[in-house]
């Protein structure tokens, strides 16, 4: 697995904030609460960052990320009640990263990697 040992801290950052906080906040509680944590695990994290979008090699815009682990894992944050096929990491191919973490603050805690 790419990134193993970064995404498992990434987790267990992830089950630390929702222990706290569980699943009725909106998602820039849970984002602020995650870089903490991240941080806290040594990890270098950007929010709320701009990366560029491509197409046929080509820059076509940009995308607001919630969370840039590492400048290799995007972290992508949710709270609402399940994910769908459109929440998932659909957008990780246009970018130059190669993961993808999906984060659902929700009762069942829901996670999707995407690589």
């Amino acid at each position: 697995m790419k990134y193993k040992d970064m995404s498992n801290l990434i987790l267990k950052a992830f089950y630390n904030v929702y222990n706290i906080f569980g699943y009725c906040f909106l998602e820039k509680l849970y984002e602020r609460a995650l870089m903490i944590e991240l941080t806290k695990l040594g990890l270098k994290c950007n929010n709320q960052h701009s990366i560029k979008v491509y197409y046929d090699k080509q820059i076509v815009g940009d995308y607001i990320a919630d969370i840039i682990v590492e400048d290799k894992i995007l972290l992508e944050l949710k709270s609402i009640k399940t994910l769908t096929i459109q929440d998932e990491s659909h957008y990780l191919p246009c970018t130059e990263l190669e993961v993808g973490i999906l984060l659902n603050f929700r009762p069942e805690p829901q996670i999707k990697r995407k690589v």
